[in-house]
């Protein structure tokens, strides 16, 4: 069997890891890199990996002047689309995939914090795992910045206070809610300073509560959909 070539993954803060992600790929050889205050990264060679994760932050996906590795980022996501190498953006790394593409992000407009439904609108071989067209699976939200969606790219997923929830461009999706929590990660999250900063008590307990309440039946949605993500890595070889 030949040896499957590693994804690379691509985080902005420290509580803001892979997640369940690193659980689909624990066959697959996979590096985490930071790269985002660093001007010109030295980053792998597509021909060298077999898929691109990257993941959230709580800086601005344009805000290239105060965090400049967010163009190298960019620029990544936009050359393996056109190599046709397995994305998965998630939050932040939504965004940046978006923005890679040609989309615009808007700031502040699409304030989100919390368990809530999205509408799915596109059959996806990654979304699938957590729902079909038609469906309104209940995800965790964390954002207040949104994008357009880029030309020629299908929307998967949206609701009323942001459009664009989930797209498809090529061989990228991106995601602009969170499955890759566990109940671990999500009070790491409601525990820390900057996650929960402007936040009242009784918000923080309620989507803690919220998370005992849907992470169960989240855990096993998430697991195929990244699983179907491993094996489009796999696939890649």
């Amino acid at each position: 069997m030949s040896r499957v070539r590693p994804v690379l993954v691509l985080t902005h803060a420290p509580h803001e890891g892979p997640g369940r992600i690193a659980l689909a790929l624990a066959d697959v050889p996979y590096g985490v890199r930071t790269v985002l205050d660093v001007a010109e990264p030295r980053l792998p060679a597509l021909s060298e990996l077999s898929g691109v994760v990257v993941m959230g932050g709580p800086m601005d996906a344009d805000d290239v002047a105060g965090h400049p590795g967010l163009a190298a980022e960019r620029a990544l996501l936009a050359a393996a689309v056109d190599a046709d190498v397995p994305v998965l953006g998630v939050c932040l790394g939504h965004q940046l995939l978006a923005l890679s593409l040609g989309a615009r992000l808007h700031r502040r407009t699409a304030r989100e914090v919390g368990f809530a439904p999205v509408r799915v609108v596109a059959d996806d071989p990654v979304l699938r795992g957590l729902g079909t067209a038609g469906s309104e699976p209940t995800v965790l939200h964390w954002h207040s910045d949104e994008v357009d969606l880029p030309e020629g790219a299908t929307l998967l997923a949206s609701s009323d206070a942001t459009p664009v929830q989930a797209f498809r461009a090529g061989s990228a999706v991106g995601l602009q809610f969170h499955p890759e929590l566990d109940a671990a990660m999500l009070d790491l999250w409601l525990t820390t300073p900057d996650m929960v900063a402007g936040m009242e008590d009784d918000e923080i307990a309620a989507i803690r509560d919220d998370g005992a309440r849907h992470l169960p039946g989240l855990l096993p949605a998430s697991a195929r959909a990244f699983g179907a993500f491993a094996e489009q890595v796999r696939a890649r070889g």
